[in-house]
């Protein structure tokens, strides 16, 4: 099974080219959806988060308030850095456990979507690297209007993440997406060209 890691920074289209890539026949593991999972109840993820930040990050559902949470560990370092010490490596965990049952099942090629890809160490988990690109700028101007943000709000957000520069050295398929979405459907069925006839898919 070929394993490729797709990342890129916050309204750069990552979601997008994943769909695109389950079209072509990929089975896609969403990160974000890991995340989720690793805070419910009953979880020792959940226990711990309770332990270290209080039971007030509990909504009135019994379930971890994400919101709540993200409020208290956002605008402080070592709060943050704590929180991805206890849920970075659950969600590895998940994501091993995942790949091994895609294995079994003879899944040709497995997409791990993760914008934290290479913030949260998970390279080994993956045999390549596919990043989805866009300008500062494009980027910029999508999040304020997708979120509703100010230019600044935007500018704030992307300026918090990992820029392009330093995600770039570790990418193997640089998937540029300044334009419409013919173009970046264009240049993701040419990488899956490529990976086919590489031998990434059998079929």
């Amino acid at each position: 099974m070929r394993v490729i890691g797709l990342t890129g920074g916050i309204a750069s289209g990552k979601s997008l080219v994943a769909q695109q890539l389950a079209e072509h026949g990929a089975t896609v593991i969403d990160a974000d959806t890991l995340g989720h999972e690793t805070y419910r109840r009953g979880t020792e993820t959940y226990d711990a988060v309770v332990a270290a930040f209080g039971s007030d990050v509990v909504g009135a559902d019994g379930e971890i308030d994400r919101r709540a949470l993200g409020a208290k560990v956002f605008a402080d370092p070592a709060s943050r850095r704590r929180l991805e010490e206890i849920v970075w490596p659950a969600m590895r965990s998940m994501m091993e456990a995942r790949l091994t049952e895609l294995r079994a099942q003879g899944t040709a090629v497995a997409v791990l979507e993760a914008a934290l890809l290479i913030e949260a160490d998970w390279l080994p988990l993956v045999d390549e690297v596919w990043l989805t690109a866009a300008a500062p700028e494009t980027a910029r101007q999508r999040l304020a209007r997708r979120n509703n943000l100010t230019m600044e709000e935007a500018e704030s957000r992307l300026r918090a993440q990992l820029p392009n520069e330093k995600r770039r050295p570790y990418a193997d398929v640089v998937i540029e997406n300044d334009g419409s979405l013919e173009e970046l459907r264009g240049a993701v069925d040419e990488a899956w060209s490529k990976l086919e006839h590489a031998g990434g898919r059998a079929r």
